[in-house]
């Protein structure tokens, strides 16, 4: 009886062997690298892909000769600030090995750590502002953590050498829709081995490993050795650890696969079911349970209905109805607080009882902190200041930002009379709260420009008795609505209601 045995992937490497096949696309890159003075920007992550594409880089300019390296090659890694620890850590130590030993060699290679603005990050969106942990209908970390960072960097080399050369460690192999849309790109080719990039005008695409499949990029890992210093059978280990088969690449648009599952990713990520990567790492090694606390809080983000959570209103104060229920809106303010509780518990709990090497883990930073701080007090008119007294009883610390009394025109004592003149109506507080703040911030001014305006904004907010009569009027707007579905206008008193018309999507917070 004869067995079906698996057949075997093609390799990039059949047909030449690998010594052959490198010294092909060795040449290529050469050529490439030599044909134009178009600077080149490498995506570097850190994982294996990245890793054997900056490997081939760097092995083609060192076998050119000095006078022939003219060209500036920028090696970006974007970090979220919410990467696993432990990668997070790799990459950093990786960047700085790196820089040292393409000045020690004479190549004209910059690496550059690449981090998303403040207002930018996961916990000022997530903690400061209240939008809900990520979902797949409502993903606004991507484009905010990893797009425009990189993005950004990009630009501003395109304006100031008018082209630039994107060079990625993309696969076909790594699915059947990156296949897809990289077949795509090939078929606009304007030049030889350089496909265009849909979202970032005047760049080309350089995607030297594209035919390779895994096995290929562990082969090559594995019998080349690292030029800038650092052990590929590290990073091996660093894989199996995890039992990861991915990484997160460079993403400069939204078809760049997202990561999660067995990738390397954001810690915090709920856009997947469960962490994968870092619960192998804290089972297959325990000297990484110092990362319980990060899987335990991730886990409560990961919440199928966080209703409990969330505002009944969305952020302009509207309450809208999708199949007769309100669309929740952000996090609450005792939930905000609490994210950053939990979270400054686990940064004081990890660098306690956690390695040497993680003492000084710093999973916020002062600067997302302080603007977590600013959106709280200023933006939310929560004027009881609460964050200094979170950071200390979750760390045992003084809180070390900058004093706020300029933004705090009412004083915790103004804050208790309030709360015992409202009692448990909460919606009363914070309507009676955001009047006398806004009141008090245009007093001092000479022109009081968009004082009315704010008030108008604060009444619609808080307008309802409770959640039952803001439902009550919804369900009333709603019927009304049903009754005239030819009419789009919206009327006076829909304005002064709060009433927003909903979006499509009806997702955001």
């Amino acid at each position: 009886m004869t067995r079906n045995l698996p057949i075997r992937p093609r390799s990039a490497f059949d047909d030449l062997g690998l010594s052959g096949a490198l010294d092909e696309l060795i040449a290529q890159t050469q050529a490439l690298y030599l044909a134009d003075g178009i600077p080149w920007v490498v995506g570097y992550s850190g994982g294996k892909d990245s890793t054997a594409v900056l490997q081939l880089v760097w092995q083609a300019l060192a076998a050119l000769e000095p006078d022939q390296r003219t060209k500036q090659v920028h090696v970006i890694s974007t970090d979220t600030l919410v990467e696993n620890p432990v990668v997070a850590a790799w990459v950093t130590h990786s960047l700085d090995t790196m820089g040292a030993a393409a000045t020690a060699q004479g190549l004209p290679i910059a690496p550059h750590r690449l981090t998303p603005a403040v207002a930018d990050t996961f916990w000022v969106n997530l903690a400061g502002r209240g939008y809900p942990a990520p979902r797949p209908k409502f993903r606004w970390c991507t484009e905010r953590l990893k797009i425009k960072p990189s993005n950004t960097f990009i630009t501003n080399m395109v304006k100031s050498h008018g082209e630039a050369i994107l060079v990625l460690g993309t696969r076909k192999a790594e699915s059947s829709g990156r296949s897809h849309r990289m077949k795509e790109l090939e078929s606009r080719r304007v030049r030889d081995m350089l496909s265009p990039n849909d979202s970032l005008p005047n760049c080309l695409v350089y995607s030297p490993v594209e035919n390779w499949s895994n096995d290929d990029v562990w082969t090559y890992l594995m019998q080349s050795p690292n030029p800038w210093g650092y052990t590929n059978k590290d990073l091996l280990t660093m894989y199996q650890g995890a039992s990861a088969d991915g990484e997160c690449p460079l993403v400069v648009d939204s078809t760049t696969p997202s990561c999660g599952d067995s990738r390397f990713g954001c810690w915090t990520c709920t856009l997947v079911e469960k962490d994968k990567s870092m619960s192998a790492m804290i089972q297959n090694d325990e000297e990484k349970e110092w990362m319980l606390p990060l899987l335990e809080l991730r886990n409560e983000l990961d919440v199928a209905d966080d209703r409990h959570l969330r505002d009944f209103r969305r952020m302009n104060g509207s309450v809208q109805l999708f199949h007769g229920r309100p669309i929740p809106g952000p996090y609450t303010q005792d939930s905000r607080e609490n994210w950053v509780r939990r979270l400054l518990e686990a940064q004081t709990w990890i660098r306690e009882n956690g390695p040497e090497s993680v003492s000084g883990l710093e999973l916020v930073t002062l600067a997302e902190l302080e603007e977590i701080r600013r959106i709280w007090v200023v933006d939310k008119h929560e004027f009881e200041d609460n964050l200094p007294g979170i950071y200390s009883a979750a760390t045992g610390e003084e809180y070390p930002g900058r004093p706020l009394d300029e933004h705090l025109p009412l004083g915790p004592d103004t804050v208790e009379i309030l709360q015992e003149v409202v009692g448990d109506d909460r919606l009363h507080f914070e309507l009676v709260r955001e009047l006398l703040d806004i009141e008090q911030r245009h007093r001092s001014q000479a022109r009081r420009a968009g004082l009315f305006d704010s008030l108008g904004k604060a009444l619609r907010r808080g307008f309802y008795e409770n959640e039952g009569d803001a439902l009550d009027r919804a369900h009333t707007r709603k019927n009304a609505m049903d009754r005239t579905p030819e009419s789009d206008e919206v009327s006076d008193l829909d304005l002064a209601d709060g009433y927003v018309r909903p979006i499509e999507t009806g997702v955001e917070g």
